[in-house]
């Protein structure tokens, strides 16, 4: 059953403090001694096919969520932190910093936390308006990062409010064209908000809410799909209140603008998740084999609304494929990230230029495969596609972004995108995660030196990258 040893020590005492149960407790509970509890705590021992049985049994567990090793993506993170000159020439090795992250995942996030805090400060130091107009918490996480860790290291799957959306999804009826007209009467029946289609003064206006009014004005120039998505994210603002509450209550985070960007984080995810419910969503998506294209048509969204949420499909006990999801813009900045597998995007810096997202521009919406394998050996299959979003006329904005989507080549075979590949024999092309903490010597689109390395320059003998990598 086990292909590896998993060491689960740090999810073991979480559990445990959960069910507030003493070490002998929960040793009577899994038939085992204490002491064995005392060294799988610890990490001394990893888990057994017979204790995690045990475990599912015993708390109603997926026995998926024990197996994931939930540690990868603290684990990139740190490496990626560690890698600055400013911890010095000693940076730990990989198993170090694996022990840390699995042992001790609190210290890891406080190690996070603490490097964000002192690169911002280095950032804002470097201009002097910058730091003179800034307010008591210049040395602190921006809100957006706040935000973001706060759904990255939720695995971007937010429990509650998807069980929500999906019942829901029940009262508003079948995946027909008439869907978004039922969604909002909905609104207006079941909330008092009118929902209006117009054409607004300002071209890149999206929606707008007159609270005094009730009414909401959504732009016409948007696609269907848009349009249901956006008046679905102002209906959750009103249905899920209190739970969204709750949720921002729990986060507890530092600043009012970090409450407000997640507020805002939770209504989309609300009406992504009602766009395209848990359950009917996955079962359509193994049934064609996660074609993107195909799940698109079948809820009525768009590629980039179909593989954000492939990106969310982690539910306990009914998890799609892991994917990780992002778009980049024209000028090759990651604006959304999202990751269910080992692959964790550079959190200081742009992506590996090798990705085929780069290439997608070119593309003109042709899904571009990559089959690719990352410094740590993991390998995977990767989508990639772009797409144009215009507002207004002949003088309105043209919006440029590429998207991708991948999962790792064990779960290919699930996806129509890999069926007529030999996986066995293929060429993986050697990507990284980005210039600054990839460990590959030869790469001839490398942008920057490793941190983590010393180089050495020769003035008589010139290659692609002028200096060597010791």
């Amino acid at each position: 059953m086990l292909d590896r040893k998993v060491f689960a020590g740090a999810r073991l005492r979480a559990l445990r403090a959960q069910h507030r149960l003493t070490q002998a407790e929960l040793a009577a509970r899994l038939e085992i001694s204490t002491s064995y509890v005392n060294q799988l705590e610890s990490n001394q021992r990893p888990l057994t096919a017979t204790v995690m049985f045990a475990l599912a049994s015993s708390f109603n567990l997926d026995l998926s969520s024990m197996m994931t090793d939930a540690s990868d993506r603290l684990v990139a993170a740190l490496r990626e932190a560690l890698a600055d000159p400013a911890f010095g020439e000693g940076v730990p090795n990989l198993q170090e910093i694996k022990t840390v992250a699995t042992n001790a995942p609190d210290m890891a996030h406080a190690v996070l936390r603490l490097y964000e805090s002192y690169r911002r400060s280095n950032e804002r130091l470097a201009s002097v308006d910058a730091v003179l107009t800034r307010d008591a918490q210049s040395g602190m996480q921006t809100a957006y990062e706040e935000v973001r860790d706060f759904f990255h290291f939720a695995d971007n799957y937010i429990d509650p409010l998807d069980h929500a959306a999906e019942a829901l999804a029940l009262t508003i009826g079948p995946f027909d064209p008439n869907r978004l007209q039922r969604l909002i009467a909905y609104c207006q029946t079941g909330h008092g908000m009118e929902a209006a289609l117009i054409i607004p003064d300002r071209p890149d206006m999206i929606r707008e809410f007159d609270r005094a009014t009730r009414r909401l004005t959504v732009n016409a120039r948007l696609e269907p799909s848009s349009q249901f998505f956006q008046i679905a994210a102002q209906l959750a603002g009103m249905e899920q209140a209190d739970l969204s509450a709750k949720l921002l209550n729990a986060a507890n985070f530092k600043t009012t603008e970090a409450r407000a960007i997640c507020q805002i984080g939770l209504n989309n995810y609300f009406a992504g998740a009602l766009q395209m419910p848990y359950g009917p969503f996955l079962n359509a998506a193994g049934a064609c084999g996660y074609d993107i294209e195909e799940l698109a048509h079948l809820f009525g969204a768009s590629l980039e609304q179909v593989a954000h949420r492939l990106s969310t499909m982690q539910r306990p006990n009914a998890r799609g494929v892991p994917f990780f999801f992002a778009r980049v813009d024209a000028g090759g900045t990651i604006t959304k990230r999202h990751s269910a597998t080992a692959l964790q995007f550079a959190r200081f810096g742009g992506a590996c230029p090798l990705w085929n997202v780069h290439r997608a521009f070119e593309g003109r919406g042709e899904i571009i495969r990559q089959l690719a394998e990352t410094p740590d050996g993991h390998r995977y299959l990767n989508l990639a596609w772009s797409s144009e979003k215009r507002s207004g006329g002949y003088h309105g904005t043209t919006r440029r972004y590429a998207y991708a989507l991948g999962c790792e080549i064990s779960h290919a075979s699930r996806l129509v995108y890999a069926q007529d590949l030999d996986l066995g024999r293929a060429a993986f092309d050697p990507i990284g995660i980005s210039c600054r903490i990839c460990e590959r010597r030869s790469c001839t689109q490398r942008s920057v030196p490793p941190l983590a390395s010393s180089i050495s320059v020769n003035a008589d003998r010139r290659a692609v990258v002028p200096y060597d990598i010791d």
